[in-house]
């Protein structure tokens, strides 16, 4: 398997799940400027999306959006990286998998616009708190979103890193700092970050 990355960005949450899954893949950095791949590759022709992640399996099938991936990765491996399908708990982790995606991930978009003005980006800085102090309410009660280690989990601690991009301070919430940081110590979150030079 390849994965299509940009360092630091949510394709890091798949470079840990892989790792955390034991499974077996290359990566290939693709460049923000052109969309060309390390490898030479056009990723607009992997994905027309033109944004990352993207898994192009071993039979040339190529997976995209980040959840998806993520599901795709906990179901293959042998791992405890997601609840079983049709329990409870596998339909709360589709909620948190999707609140992060639409809230939290989403929230950040204008901190990272350049054309964005003061004001979107003064709302932008308002959700995302309002965001973290719910996170950080969930996370009083439990060490992890659905109480157990999982991709959810996985995405959240990518997301959660990108204050230090757009300047904006995580202590504010120190249930999320201890939080990110218990994930950030295990070995894959630490091999993932070194392989993306982070």
């Amino acid at each position: 398997m390849k994965l299509y990355y940009l360092p630091g960005s949510c394709s890091l949450a798949v470079n840990i799940a892989l790792r955390e899954a034991g499974m077996s893949f290359v990566l290939d950095k693709v460049s923000r400027a052109n969309l060309k791949t390390k490898s030479g590759e056009d990723f607009l022709l992997v994905n027309p999306k033109g944004y990352v992640p993207a898994l192009k399996l071993d039979d040339g099938s190529v997976l995209t959006e980040a959840n998806a991936i993520l599901m795709y990765v906990a179901e293959q491996a042998d791992t405890d990286l997601f609840p079983n399908p049709g329990t409870l708990a596998y339909y709360q982790a589709i909620g948190w998998l999707n609140y992060i995606a639409t809230e939290v991930h989403k929230s950040h978009a204008p901190l990272f616009d350049r054309t964005a003005t003061d004001e979107e980006r003064s709302k932008a800085r308002t959700k995302i708190s309002k965001v973290f102090d719910l996170l950080s309410s969930e996370l009083q009660q439990r060490d992890y979103l659905t109480g157990h280690y999982s991709i959810a989990d996985i995405y959240l601690y990518v997301v959660l890193g990108w204050g230090g991009y757009v300047n904006f301070d995580l202590a504010p919430w120190p249930v999320l700092v201890a939080y990110r940081e218990r994930i950030h110590q295990r070995d894959a979150v630490q091999a993932a970050r070194e392989a993306e030079g982070l």
